[in-house]
């Protein structure tokens, strides 16, 4: 179980350059059993592991929020993902190194085709960064980018 602050920038990618640069990557599926905005719990499956993610509000500028997260049996997950809202997120999501930094960078499938975006985590809000050449605009804090937003209102339908 972990719990903390957690502080990222979010962009959009251009290009697909990313796939070369990648260490790894992995499907993810995942429901959010709450999509309140400030109070998300979202139930994830990544390589065949489940996970609980309880995140709480972001500030003004939506670079930080409190995330609390719990690995679960796959088989409780599943059961998990019943409860969920309609609306699955279904995405690629690829590891990047840069500098000091990995960029996940998440390639949507289904409704949301087409939307790929990169995220970096940091320690402070503040803290530099080297941009692969495939980071586009920034989007930090515009919520229609949020998977918990994205479930409602796909990318498909802007």
């Amino acid at each position: 179980m972990t719990a903390h602050q957690e502080i990222e920038r979010k962009f959009l990618v251009t290009g697909d350059g990313y796939r070369q640069a990648a260490s790894s990557q992995c499907r993810v599926v995942q429901g959010y059993i709450s999509s309140a905005r400030g109070r998300t719990v979202r139930v994830r499956i990544r390589d065949g592991r489940g996970y609980l993610t309880i995140k709480g509000a972001s500030n003004a500028s939506g670079t930080t929020r409190y995330e609390w997260e719990r690995e679960l049996p796959l088989n409780e997950a599943e059961e998990l993902m019943k409860l969920c809202e309609p609306g699955i997120i279904d995405k690629t999501r690829y590891l990047v190194p840069c500098g000091g930094h990995t960029f996940e960078v998440d390639e949507f499938h289904g409704e949301n085709q087409g939307l790929v975006v990169a995220e970096v985590e940091l320690a402070h809000e503040d803290e530099p960064f080297e941009r692969p050449p495939f980071i586009g605009r920034e989007v930090t804090g515009d919520v229609r980018y949020y998977n918990s937003q994205l479930m409602k209102h796909p990318y498909r339908t802007w």
